[in-house]
């Protein structure tokens, strides 16, 4: 199969550093594994009190927090951190089903709440779609994670490229109109159709794999305040890039 046409990659040499807070062992194991394949380099944490001087060493790409653990919890943790003026990306891992608690973690400031068990290609998902927009000083991610998720395209059209490519191109076409309505409806603070708009362009980013800009969206829905449309605009505009992305096959 030729994958000339999906030409960027996150180049294997560069290694996330990732802290990864979960007590039970089995699961902390299976969570390692999984990350390492990134490829990554990941400090784990049996305890909020581990993972919470870790973390304020620094340095890390992202942090992974369980949402319940022996001597408190991720949420309370990631609250302390924040308040501490630090701002490393962070996923929660739950085993929670009830929609009242997951919305409780979204709002305690976690980027992603995961659902466990998560099964190894989720949670891979998962973390290459978490672009971090700040100075690439700052951050692995601004140096690792690509434009377009390739695998991901593929898989949503059953490995074939010309229909990957096909949906690519479209999406192209219509990102220019999608992100107009979007600013129209937030300059006349109608959130709603902001959101309505932002739930319809998740999807077509998860067919054609806009990693980045999912991200974007993700943010923006959560936040909805100028800081997270610029960062938007900043990734949508990114992504029409012609330099990023070559439709044709070398």
């Amino acid at each position: 199969m030729d994958l000339s046409v999906f030409n960027e990659k996150m180049p294997a040499s560069i290694a996330l550093k990732l802290l990864l807070l979960e007590d039970d062992a089995v699961s902390r194991a299976f969570l390692q594994e999984v990350l390492v394949s990134l490829p990554a380099e990941v400090a784990c944490a049996e305890n909020c009190a581990g993972a919470e001087s870790l973390a304020r060493i620094g340095g890390y790409a992202l942090w992974l927090f369980d949402a319940n653990l022996p001597d408190g919890s991720g949420a309370d943790l990631l609250r302390r951190l924040r308040a501490s003026g630090l701002t490393t990306p962070a996923f929660a891992l739950t085993a929670e089903s009830f929609h009242e608690r997951l919305e409780a973690l979204s709002a305690a400031g976690f980027s992603r709440v995961l659902q466990k068990p998560i099964a190894a290609n989720d949670l891979l998902t998962a973390i290459r779609a978490c672009g971090d927009d700040r100075a690439p000083a700052e951050s692995a991610f601004a140096q690792s994670w690509t434009l377009w998720d390739d695998s991901q395209a593929l898989a949503a059209v059953g490995g074939k490229i010309e229909s990957a490519r096909a949906l690519r191109n479209l999406f192209l076409g219509e990102l220019p109109a999608q992100i107009e309505s979007i600013q129209i409806a937030y300059a006349a603070c109608d959130h709603g159709i902001v959101r309505d708009h932002l739930h319809r362009l998740k999807a077509g980013c998860g067919f054609v794999g806009a990693s980045r800009l999912l991200s974007a969206v993700n943010r923006f829905s959560a936040g909805m305040d100028n800081a997270s449309l610029d960062n938007f605009l900043d990734s949508a505009r990114r992504q029409l890039d012609p330099v990023d992305f070559t439709p044709g096959v070398a």
